[in-house]
């Protein structure tokens, strides 16, 4: 520990989760561990940071750090029924910036509400409602647009959304294509260049504006790590679907190079296959990718609240493969390492070992549930079993 706790007693404790998906918000979360880490510790000087990586609770923690005003629109849901999200417009000294999350459009919680596990299908569901918050963002004078990737329940490489913006493009008249490229990824099988005349045009359309993609990982679209087989699974999709969809994809990709004269490795660009390959349909917008927790991290000056303190603590749903590539827990990690500040995880479950922890600079990790049992438990009451792990933790961590 830092020379300020051994005068003071006092441990600096800096409380940085992600959601925890399905179950918690990002400062839900934080508080729960918060509670839990003062039952034990009621003395020591516990800071709340909550963090995102792109996906659900990017504006939220945003607009926490950077203030900003909200802008709230409706625009189509994954399965086309209209939902609520919002744009977070923050002034800049070149204009301003529109930060829009794309989870509040496609998100997977969107299709939980509606569909049951066993008949979910992310070949059908659709980005649409994300090129609905571009315009929106666009139209507010936004000359900037950071759109937050990850937890989609989507699975059409941006389609719907180049659907949308082309409608609008054409005076609000949607063209049989354009209707295809609105249905979700299944309807992509064969579609030809010739299809995707539209496509230049939009390109221009939309040149004078910046798009950063932030997104959770760093994924092609297509291959085996890829949006279809890396993810379709989680989302829904049998192992047949996921094969389907990768062929789906491929046939898009293919048509959307050729008729913008692109090299075909566009696919393969880090980030295209986030969110369902919604980074790839950005990307022939000309958008550029930035690692998403770092792009939170950076606002919310993770890094001076780091080197404050004398351990971080962080988290998530479940700490597994996924959490090494380009996620909360990594990106705290690498900063708080930087500042020479341990960290410590707790997650609803662990898929990580140790070595592999340590590697990224965690000290240690907690699983919240270890038995069926345990996950049974969590997840009638996630507050509850959260803050009781953090205290746990505080009796090894806090003096």
């Amino acid at each position: 520990m830092a020379a300020g706790t051994r005068q003071t007693g006092r441990v600096r404790v800096l409380v940085a989760p992600d959601c925890f998906t399905g179950t918690l918000t990002a400062p839900e979360a934080a508080g729960a561990i918060e509670a839990g880490w003062r039952r034990h510790a009621p003395g020591d000087d516990v800071e709340v940071c909550p963090l995102s990586d792109g996906g659900p609770g990017f504006v939220d923690v945003l607009h926490r750090a950077l203030d900003g005003r909200l802008l709230t629109v409706t625009v189509p849901g994954p399965l086309g029924h209209p939902v609520p999200a919002s744009v977070l417009l923050v002034p800049d000294e070149d204009g301003v910036v529109a930060y829009v999350e794309s989870a509040q459009a496609c998100g997977l919680h969107l299709v939980a509400r509606e569909v049951p596990p066993d008949r979910r299908d992310p070949g059908v569901t659709t980005t649409r409602g994300v090129g609905a918050l571009l315009r929106a963002a666009r139209d507010a004078g936004a000359r900037r647009i950071v759109v937050g990737l990850g937890g989609s329940g989507t699975n059409d490489g941006g389609a719907g959304l180049l659907a949308d913006l082309v409608t609008e493009l054409r005076g609000g008249r949607a063209s049989g294509v354009s209707e295809r490229l609105a249905r979700g990824g299944a309807a992509l099988a064969g579609v030809t260049a010739e299809d995707l005349g539209d496509l230049a045009a939009l390109r221009e359309d939309w040149s004078g504006i910046e798009i950063a993609l932030a997104s959770d990982v760093d994924v092609p679209l297509l291959g085996l790590q890829g949006a279809s087989a890396g993810f379709a699974a989680q989302k829904g999709a049998s192992p047949e679907r996921a094969q389907e969809l990768e062929r789906c994809l491929g046939d898009f990709a293919a048509a959307a190079a050729s008729a913008l004269g692109l090299d075909r490795r566009v696919s393969s660009t880090p980030g295209a296959g986030a969110a369902g390959g919604l980074g790839f349909g950005l990307m022939l917008l000309r958008a550029v990718r930035i690692p998403g927790v770092q792009a939170v991290l950076s606002a919310v000056r993770f890094g001076d609240r780091s080197r404050r303190s004398d351990l971080v603590v962080t988290g998530e749903g479940c700490f597994d493969w996924q959490s090494l590539r380009g996620k909360v827990v990594t990106g705290v990690a690498h900063e708080a390492l930087a500042a020479g500040v341990p960290v410590v995880v707790i997650a609803g479950q662990v898929m990580v070992g140790r070595r592999e922890a340590l590697e990224i600079g965690v000290e240690s990790v907690y699983p919240v549930a270890r038995t069926p049992a345990e996950v049974e438990e969590a997840l009638a009451d996630p507050v509850a079993t959260l803050t009781a792990r953090a205290e746990r933790v505080a009796r090894t961590w806090s003096r």
